[in-house]
């Protein structure tokens, strides 16, 4: 019998394929490049790696985190592990916290190393101890894991958390695994007063999943009786406001963008604003559900080709000179750094 746990699990999913919209709204159109005429360059000769922290990944994207917890997400994370290991990308897991109570769903999880030889993205939310984070990273044997801060989608969610002290968790955590620590927002984007604090407690890795992709208060509020929260759609911060909110920690951390990616000129705009790597996570899960295993290895290959594509026009070799590349930004946006108080 089906978990109550395992089917919000399985509800998610659904839920997320039934709003995806293939128009990203994370604000991706309100920046372009500036082409250059006289690239002098060689597509072969560009060098896609990346590092988060002190390790390595050849491709600055991975998928990121959505799955696990019931039998239906484990045959997702069995295809979407194989999928990463056909491309050379990482993966990360859905949360975890489901299979720290529950040891039936654990091969959910794990079913992603048995496939996957590339980095490996644990995760766990930040109420957890750091008992519960090394008991989700051994499950996995994972390369990373992500903390995700989400009070935005607890509090929308109706069985969800009323009391939100994490800080503290966080904290110990990064002072004892010997990972490196990912704190990661859930689709609601981050604030540079936030960025600071997590900064001031030594995190060092920041995805500031902002809004625009899959979106947990139009989930977590269908899921609601009533469904009388639809005002907060769209709260939070878009995936290119975050970015730049983040922009003055670029140097000192590892910000890693997600929220909203679709294409590889969304990506190599967010790796020009400072990002270290990039998660994708909605665009991939649907396009595997309706097309397929192969389809979607395709999808990856020409999302890693058409990246080569665009650094090229822009006489980019490596990742590092992609964030020399400054953007036309519009008026709205410009609009709202000069409220922020950030400059470009």
């Amino acid at each position: 019998m089906t978990s109550k746990h395992s089917q919000r699990k399985n509800e998610h999913v659904s839920l997320a394929k039934k709003f995806f919209n293939d128009e990203s709204k994370a604000g991706f159109d309100q920046l372009r490049f500036i082409h250059q005429s006289l690239p002098e360059i060689n597509i072969k000769d560009i060098d896609l790696s990346t590092y988060i922290e002190n390790r390595k990944l050849n491709i600055p994207f991975y998928i990121e985190a959505m799955t696990g917890g019931s039998e239906y997400t484990k045959k997702l994370n069995n295809k979407l592990s194989k999928i990463a290991e056909a491309t050379g990308i990482g993966m990360a897991t859905g949360s975890q916290s489901i299979a720290i109570k529950d040891k039936s769903t654990v091969s959910s999880f794990s079913i992603i190393r048995e496939n996957l030889t590339g980095p490996v993205f644990a995760n766990i939310g930040a109420s957890h101890s750091l008992e519960d984070a090394q008991k989700a990273i051994d499950m996995i044997n994972a390369d990373f894991i992500e903390i995700h801060v989400n009070s935005a989608q607890e509090l929308i969610m109706p069985e969800g958390e009323r009391s939100f002290y994490w800080l503290d968790n966080i904290e110990k955590i990064i002072k004892y695994v010997n990972i490196p620590v990912i704190v990661k927002e859930v689709g609601f984007g981050m604030s540079k007063e936030t960025i600071e604090q997590l900064s001031n407690i030594g995190v060092k890795n920041i995805n500031i999943s902002g809004r625009g992709g899959t979106n947990f208060a139009k989930i977590e509020n269908f899921r609601r009786p009533n469904k009388e929260l639809n005002y907060l759609f769209n709260w939070g911060q878009t995936t290119v406001e975050s970015l730049f909110e983040a922009k003055e920690y670029s140097n000192k951390l590892s910000i890693i963008a997600s929220g909203g990616i679709r294409t590889p000129l969304d990506i190599a705009k967010s790796l020009s604003l400072g990002a270290k790597a990039v998660g994708i996570s909605g665009f991939i899960l649907n396009n595997l559900i309706n097309n397929g295993v192969d389809d979607t290895i395709d999808l990856v290959n020409e999302i890693k080709n058409g990246l080569k594509v665009i650094m090229c026009l822009l006489s980019c070799n490596s990742i590092d000179d992609l964030k020399h590349k400054k953007m036309i930004l519009s008026d709205n946006l410009l609009s709202y750094l000069e409220q922020r108080g950030i400059f470009y």
